[in-house]
């Protein structure tokens, strides 16, 4: 199973930019999913997730800034990513979790300039 992440891409600091993960529509029902990031150097890290329950989690580090959202008729995961900083810089994949089994999409680089 493949997730198709995109979106990425350059941009100033303060931009924004928007994710897309599509996902196969029967693997996105009753499943938990979320956005990760990695930067250069650095462990693979959270950004926003959808938890078991539906309700959303972000890092500290983007609460007020990203915005994490679905289309179960798209079977679409987003990433709105609004006054983007250069820490914000990094990989992004989105994740989904269904019945024990973990699906990784390939990744979408994002870059942020000063």
């Amino acid at each position: 199973v493949q997730l198709q992440a995109s979106g990425g891409g350059m941009v100033q600091a303060g931009g924004s930019l928007r994710l897309s993960c599509a996902a196969p529509g029967s693997i996105f029902s009753f499943a938990t999913m979320g956005w990760y990031r990695q930067a250069p150097g650095q462990q693979r890290e959270l950004v926003a997730e959808f938890t078991t329950i539906g309700s959303t989690n972000y890092a500290d580090s983007v609460k007020g800034r990203f915005t994490i959202s679905r289309d179960n008729s798209k079977s679409t995961l987003y990433l709105q990513m609004n006054s983007l900083k250069p820490e914000d810089t990094g990989v992004y994949s989105c994740n989904i979790v269904r019945r024990g089994y973990v699906y990784w999409g390939q990744g979408t680089l994002v870059t942020v300039s000063s």
